[in-house]
C-alpha cells in the first residue's frame, strides 16, 4: 500500500516539474503556472505537501531567477500547501498559492529582474489567481464529485471541507 502511495507522489511530482519546465510563462513576472493547479491536491490529502514541494525545488533549479527561487519560491510553495491543508473550503484554500506567491515571487523579481515591486505583485497574484483560484477550483470541483477520483488521490476524511 504505501509503494502504491510514493508512486502516485511520484507522478505528481513529475507531472508538476514537467508541466513548469514545459511552460514558457512558468518563471516570468506573469507567472501563468498551469502546474500551480495541482497545489490543490494538498486540500484533500496532507501528504501531497511533500511531493510538491520537492517538485517544485526540482522545477525551481529551471528557473532564471537562480537560487533564490529555488530558496525562497520553493519555501512559498510549501507554505502555501501547508495552509491548503489546513483549509475547510477549496476557493479559501485556492487563495493561499495567490497571496503567498504574489508576495514572495514579486520580491524575487523586483530584486533579480529590478521589475516595480507592486506592479509585479499584481501581474503574479492575477496569473496565480487565474490558474488556481479559476481553473484549479472549477476542475476539482467537478473532480470531487467523482468518487473514484477521490479513491485514485487517496483522499483523506472530507468532513469539515466545503468545496
Amino acid at each position: 500500500m504505501q509503494v502504491r502511495f510514493f508512486i502516485k507522489m511520484a507522478l505528481v511530482a513529475s507531472i508538476y516539474v514537467v508541466l513548469t519546465i514545459w511552460n514558457p510563462f512558468s518563471y516570468t513576472e506573469i507567472q501563468f503556472r498551469i502546474s500551480e493547479v495541482l497545489v490543490l491536491l494538498c486540500f484533500y490529502r496532507k501528504d501531497y505537501i511533500y511531493a510538491l514541494t520537492i517538485a517544485c525545488i526540482i522545477a525551481n533549479f529551471f528557473s532564471p531567477l537562480g537560487i533564490i527561487d529555488v530558496v525562497l519560491g520553493s519555501l512559498a510553495t510549501f507554505l502555501a500547501c501547508l495552509l491548503i491543508s489546513k483549509s475547510h473550503h477549496l476557493f479559501g484554500a485556492s487563495l493561499f498559492p495567490v497571496l503567498i506567491n504574489a508576495l514572495v515571487v514579486g520580491v524575487e523579481l523586483m530584486i533579480v529582474f529590478d521589475l516595480p515591486l507592486l506592479a509585479t505583485i499584481i501581474s503574479v497574484a492575477l496569473g496565480e489567481f487565474a490558474v488556481v483560484s479559476v481553473v484549479g477550483v472549477l476542475l476539482f470541483h467537478r473532480l470531487s464529485q467523482n468518487p473514484g477520483f477521490l479513491e485514485l488521490i487517496e483522499a483523506e476524511n472530507m468532513m469539515g471541507k466545503d468545496l
